[in-house]
């Protein structure tokens, strides 16, 4: 029999049973949801697991999209003593399926988990939340922690990203995970589309008058699958999709209400 350590005080466990009686929010493990607190507004229309809690004094506020996510830090692990009791996402804990807690997530996420001391990496689905433990990122399942090697220290540091493909490999008797991570949108090559044409000197004209104004403006020809032929007027080269999208604003207040934001192929950047 399995026989693990309790990391919390007992007297969470009695908190978790609280939270259950009150059919607010479950919890997985000791220390990982006490009673809420007043919510923070607005929290109308946001989805209970997306919606801020407190624990311990401390506000976590759950991000709404796992998109380009990466982290260093310690990884912990929980077993027999929370097994079969419900989790955060509402789910049974199973400390023998691949699942992991972490804070801010969104629930359902998978991430990549890596232990930097041997090289072992597993693919997890976060159901949880916690560990509300200062200096750690991520509580792994009993199955997981025994795959990564981790179940005597207890704890390791690991890498943690969020993936939306996973491939297993065998290499010499090693598991082997390669793993697409879930991009991060925020950042790449975007421009802002102001005008499209079917009279290709209306587009020359507009593109001739926005070079006084960018440094770029170009013309797009009709892609061959248009059933229409249109010539885009394009401006502006961005990283961040944020500054592209504040700049496709204030050109709809000067006239283009058309204005929008296009991601540039790699080629065209």
């Amino acid at each position: 029999m399995l026989i693990t350590k309790p990391r919390f005080p007992y007297s969470c466990l009695k908190a978790c049973a609280f939270i259950l009686a009150s059919s607010f929010l479950f919890c997985a493990c000791a220390g990982r949801m006490l009673p809420p607190q007043a919510q923070p507004k607005p929290t109308a229309g946001i989805p209970r697991s997306q919606r801020p809690y407190q624990i311990y004094g401390v506000w976590y506020y759950p991000i709404p999209s796992a998109q380009g996510y990466t982290e260093n830090g310690i990884a912990s692990w929980y077993g027999d003593i929370f097994h079969g009791k419900p989790t955060s996402s509402g789910e049974v804990y199973n400390m023998y399926d691949m699942t992991a807690a972490h804070k801010t997530l969104p629930l359902g996420t998978h991430v990549k988990v890596t232990n930097k001391n041997n090289g072992e990496a597993v693919i997890l689905r976060i159901n949880d939340r916690g560990p509300f433990v200062a200096g750690r990122i991520i509580d792994l399942s009993y199955t997981a922690a025994q795959k990564l090697g981790m179940v005597q220290p207890g704890t390791i540091p690991v890498r943690v990203e969020a993936v939306q493909v996973a491939e297993k490999t065998d290499l010499k008797g090693k598991t082997v995970w390669k793993a697409e991570s879930v991009p991060d949108f925020q950042y790449g090559n975007f421009t802002i589309q102001i005008g499209a044409f079917q009279q290709v000197a209306n587009a020359i004209n507009l593109r001739k008058t926005m070079r006084q104004r960018y440094e770029k403006a170009s013309i797009q020809p009709p892609a061959a699958r248009d059933r229409e032929r249109y010539y885009r007027v394009q401006v502006g080269a961005y990283k961040d999709l944020q500054k592209a999208q504040q700049e496709a604003d204030s050109l709809k207040q000067k006239g283009y209400p058309g204005a929008f934001v296009v991601a540039m192929d790699e080629k065209a950047s």
